[in-house]
């Protein structure tokens, strides 16, 4: 093979590999980005250890939508308004950077509330319903079990959530309102979440053009119990259980 064959064919694999990479960042950019849960707020429809695709298109686009928010976007195109009960991933106001999952209570200018650790839209108690214990399992700490519910908001969405600890310090909030603009989020771990009801050193109200996408899908999930390097214990770490599980239905 000649010298210049071969220079053309370096320059032949590396258009290859620069064509992919712009694909993929397009593709991470306007459709779907993968993320993981790396904390228990969301269980136990989220489990630490799930992989899941974030609709980047959902709700349309913001600065946001783009890696290390570099396009200097005001608001958001082609915004469309979430669903109560939608799970999506943001920026925490705070500092415009972090990426947070919760679950969407309220719309602009709703009033939301807990009382004795019931939630309550524009005054009326989200339905809620006894659900059988919450089994977690720690090699170390061995089963525990935790108090659930199935909650319903107004538009018909139903998901369970936990209730690790009777009257615990969310449990009773004031009314929030939520301004023109913004969103309110709760984690389904109602006692293991910094979210929308904390206000100072949490989460707050959640500005529209903060909102990264939808969880949709997941396409993996590990328990934890293997390093990178374990190969050979891949296959008992994985819970295939939970692949291909859409976020809306998934619960453990």
């Amino acid at each position: 093979m000649t010298a210049k064959k071969k220079s053309s064919e370096f320059l032949e694999n590396v258009k290859t590999i620069f064509y992919a990479l712009i694909i993929a960042l397009l593709i991470r950019t306007f459709l779907f980005q993968p993320f993981n849960i790396p904390s228990g707020s969301m269980i136990p429809t989220l489990l630490v250890g799930d992989y899941l695709f974030v609709s980047k298109f959902a709700y349309g686009y913001s600065r946001h939508s783009f890696p290390f928010s570099i396009v200097p976007i005001e608001g958001r195109i082609w915004a469309s308004m979430p669903k109560r009960g939608d799970v999506a991933v943001f920026k925490l106001p705070s500092d415009n950077s972090t990426d947070y999952i919760k679950r969407i209570i309220g719309l602009p200018g709703d009033r939301i509330q807990m009382r004795d650790g019931q939630l309550f839209v524009n005054g009326k108690p989200v339905e809620q319903e006894n659900a059988a214990d919450y089994v977690q399992r720690d090699p170390r700490a061995g089963v525990r079990r935790v108090r659930q519910f199935t909650e319903t908001l107004p538009n018909g969405v139903s998901y369970n959530t936990l209730d690790l600890v009777r009257n615990g310090p969310v449990d009773n909030t004031g009314v929030f309102v939520v301004p023109a603009g913004h969103l309110f989020a709760i984690g389904d771990n109602r006692d293991n979440s910094s979210d929308s009801r904390v206000v100072v050193g949490g989460v707050g109200f959640i500005p529209m053009e903060n909102l990264v996408g939808r969880a949709e899908i997941i396409f993996f999930s590990t328990d934890g119990s293997a390093r990178l390097w374990q190969f050979w214990r891949w296959f008992q770490a994985t819970r295939f259980e939970r692949i291909f599980q859409s976020v809306a239905t998934a619960q453990e």
